[in-house]
């Protein structure tokens, strides 16, 4: 593939080597209103690197290994039709849902919502001030739901940050009504334990029900206690989303002993993350599946019973993947796709040294029938373009692209870009587009790039941690007739049947 924008040929590959119903969120015109962002939710501060990775970046750069500093790159099938920058919310841009002409966009500090009518030309339609990492975010009807896995003082859009060894610090799920996407309305609140890193929507006719992973407990901390060993089910009434509340903790990983049966990790296995809970579940209501990515463990569970999700198998990859992160099926259901995040985001692993199977994408087969399904691993994928020591870099959020007969997906790698890649071949995985910026800075690893990249209704959507949202268009004949699956609503992570 060739790079537009740059005259010169990349040549260097991975290779081997309290929330009352009716309050009104904090909306943004050009600055904060009543409320400020909350430094406590910030990333971290970049690291600086040594002087021979900065050398080794500076010479990459002038060999064309890689791009300049901040230079656009991408295959010729990829076009860049809009970049929105940050405006009123400067947190850490997170993930992604749409419904309808509506994109909507979380974000440390708060979510926006964009009018995508226009691909090419999105539209800021609102900016609601709310803090709270992650600030996970999904959409169902009239219903906007929010993620707070960081520990504040209350459950109010004004809330600061506070120690979560304070009992009377909250953590958890917030709902917003979303019927005038000019004037989100926030509606409830759900204090869940550990609080919500990510969550899950399993919508019914009358009631949304939402898996809430968290993870991380501690002896120390009053609200997320030793063994957490499952995740949170809360049940949300869609004509009263002020009742919602949790109705059950099923144990995915029972087990004796303090910590549950999950994945012990180190020593036991080193560099791989004990299990003390999930990180991302993704469901496929059409087949009453549900694939978990929990730390050590990947599973697949049935969801029959959405109040009572039962675990079909457990799988653990101890010699390549260190964190189970997210969790992708392909259409026919027969397979699923887990990402592992290595080094948690932050660090930099699209490099030779890491390798092509460590911070990569592990394909499963699903194999046999009903409650006898099993993973049976088939192969890893990871970009093949070199990304420089001062990138972070490790697999990220990413959707199908539907195409009949083929398993092809798009997903996000924070710096190392964009990525297009088929699976139709689960042990020979290919990468088929991309799109990537340059290195934020070339003397320090300061966190950035693609956070999510979903495809939606024809085009691409990410959003960039530090740059801002993304609109690509893919022309190519592998996924041109995707472009006629046009969906009323999105929530990756509660994955369609896009042909139904």
């Amino acid at each position: 593939m060739t790079l537009l924008h740059d005259p010169r040929t990349r040549r260097r590959r991975l290779g081997v080597v309290a929330a009352a119903a009716g309050l009104l969120a904090a909306l943004l015109t050009a600055a904060p209103a009543g409320a400020a962002p909350d430094p406590g939710d910030s990333p971290a501060a970049p690291k600086e690197v040594s002087r021979s990775a900065q050398a080794r970046a500076a010479e990459e750069i002038a060999a064309g290994e890689i791009p300049g500093q901040d230079q656009i790159v991408h295959s010729a099938n990829v076009q860049h039709l809009a970049n929105i920058p940050k405006d009123a919310l400067p947190g850490t841009n997170s993930d992604l849902a749409f419904q309808g002409r509506y994109a909507f966009a979380g974000n440390y500090d708060g979510f926006r919502i964009f009018d995508i009518g226009d691909p090419a030309s999105p539209k800021t339609v609102a900016q609601v001030l709310c803090p709270g990492s992650q600030n996970d975010i999904s959409v169902s009807g009239n219903l906007l739901f929010l993620s707070t896995d960081s520990s504040r003082s209350d459950s109010s859009c004004h809330s600061t940050t506070q120690p979560a060894t304070e009992k009377s610090s909250w953590e958890g799920m917030k709902v917003f009504d979303i019927t005038d996407k000019r004037n989100p309305k926030y509606v409830a609140a759900v204090e869940t334990a550990c609080g919500s890193h990510t969550h899950t929507l399993v919508p019914k006719r009358d009631n949304v029900y939402i898996y809430v992973s968290s993870y991380s407990p501690s002896a120390s901390y009053p609200d997320c206690q030793p063994p957490h060993d499952g995740i949170s089910v809360i049940k949300v009434p869609r004509n009263a989303p002020e009742k919602a509340a949790v109705v059950n903790f099923p144990v995915l990983f029972p087990g004796e002993g303090p910590d549950g049966g999950g994945n012990p990790g180190a020593p036991t296995n080193p560099g791989v993350s004990k299990t003390t809970g999930c990180h991302d579940l993704t469901v496929l209501p059409s087949e009453d599946l549900a694939a978990g990515a929990c730390m050590g463990d990947g599973i697949l569970f049935s969801i029959k019973d959405p109040e009572h999700p039962k675990v079909i198998d457990q799988v653990q990859d101890n010699v390549n993947f260190a964190f189970w992160h997210s969790a992708t099926f392909n259409q026919k259901a027969n397979k699923v796709v887990f990402t592992d995040e290595l080094g948690g985001g932050g660090a930099a692993t699209c490099n030779a040294a890491t390798g092509p199977h460590r911070g990569a994408d592990g394909i499963y087969d699903i194999v046999g029938k009903g409650d006898k399904r099993k993973l049976v691993f088939r192969g890893y994928y990871k970009i093949p373009r070199h990304q420089a020591d001062t990138e972070n870099c490790v697999a990220h959020n990413g959707s199908l692209i539907p195409v009949k007969g083929r398993d092809i997906m798009v997903q996000a790698w924070y710096q190392g870009g964009v990525s297009v890649w088929e699976f139709t071949d689960s042990a020979h995985p290919k990468e088929i587009a991309y799109f990537e910026r340059g290195p934020l800075t070339t003397d320090n690893l300061t966190v950035g790039g693609a956070w999510s990249a979903y495809y939606y209704n024809g085009y691409i959507y990410s959003n960039d941690i530090a740059k801002g949202f993304d609109v690509l268009k893919l022309t190519d004949r592998r996924t041109d007739q995707a472009r006629r699956v046009h969906l009323r609503e999105l929530n990756v992570q509660t994955q369609p049947d896009y042909f139904d």
